[in-house]
């Protein structure tokens, strides 16, 4: 296990953080990253979303950590300074969306060689939403777990559905999956969009700081998605959509001005979760996790509360 880059000049994390290089085993290189807390109660696993890195979450780490939890985060293949998988690094790709799983089952690994203190809980945002719930289905170890906008569907107008299933099928047998989707960008959204106009967050300072990240340190950004990371992920969402509930308490969170991921889709899984609680938030947009002051803290108390009393039940 040799150690990785962890940059400390953008995370905002706790002091003590470290990273180190993983070996997925079908061959990936990608990086995990932890903040360790003496007598936590146990570590969260943090799935970022998609085009996200281990620095953008040393903020929530902070937070967990003053909440009594330890955390590690994880850049999955493709992003962050993990291992890109197509020779245009700007270019979001997986070969199947099911091969997150072999960086779920290395981050596992690397959790328990490292020492981080069980039980386990899992936070998963966005794209992580959607890999946390597959691995929570094929029986991922942890105590509870919370979603922030979970990807298990994402907003499309209607006439371009089809366009989306069809071009994306398409892209595969004729040879152009690696292609960025059309109305994508190969710079990265907080670079190009203006703070008025965004749909991640309602607060300008946490925005001008994801910008920052990034032109600190430019490989870890990513740009629009290919036609078989699209493809692969709508054949994804659509199956988990038949999946019963896993038998694991959960709490997730939902954006009243969500416009990225599905609020029907994540309404109607959280309708049917037997041990599950669905938290509207008013105002909230993609990142409640990276919005103002008063929502972070709000949610980051419930979520420990959450967990606490898993640790309550379990004891």
């Amino acid at each position: 296990m040799d150690k990785a880059p962890l940059f400390d000049d953008v995370a905002n994390g706790p002091a003590g953080g470290a990273a180190h290089w993983l070996i997925t085993s079908d061959g990936l290189r990608i990086r995990a990253g932890h903040w360790s807390l003496a007598d936590a109660k146990g570590t969260v696993l943090i799935f970022p979303g998609r085009t996200e890195f281990i620095e953008k979450y040393g903020r929530a780490a902070q937070s967990l950590q003053e909440r009594g939890y330890a955390s590690l985060a994880i850049d999955w293949r493709g992003q962050g300074i993990a291992d890109r998988m197509t020779p245009n690094r700007a270019i979001g790709h997986v070969g199947e969306f099911h091969d997150y799983q072999h960086d779920v089952e290395a981050v596992m690994a690397y959790a328990e060689d490292i020492g981080l203190p069980r039980p386990y809980f899992l936070l998963g945002h966005s794209m992580g939403g959607c890999i946390g719930l597959r691995s929570l289905i094929e029986g991922l170890n942890v105590e509870g777990a919370m979603f922030s906008a979970p990807m298990w569907g994402v907003q499309m107008a209607a006439p371009l559905r089809p366009v989306a299933w069809g071009l994306s099928a398409m892209s595969t047998p004729f040879g152009f999956d690696q292609s960025i989707v059309p109305g994508q960008f190969e710079e990265g959204y907080v670079l190009r969009a203006p703070f008025e106009e965004n749909t991640l967050t309602n607060d300008s300072a946490v925005w001008d700081e994801m910008g920052e990240q990034l032109k600190a340190h430019p490989d870890l950004g990513l740009g629009g998605p290919s036609l078989r990371w699209l493809n692969r992920s709508l054949h994804e969402m659509q199956q988990l959509s038949t999946m019963p509930a896993p038998n694991v308490p959960c709490l997730t969170y939902l954006g009243t001005e969500e416009a990225i991921v599905d609020p029907f889709r994540i309404r109607s899984r959280m309708g049917n979760w037997p041990d599950g609680i669905l938290r509207v938030i008013e105002g909230g947009r993609h990142e409640m996790l990276m919005d103002t002051p008063a929502m972070r803290n709000m949610i980051f108390d419930e979520t420990a509360a959450f967990f606490d009393a898993r640790l309550a039940q379990a004891a």
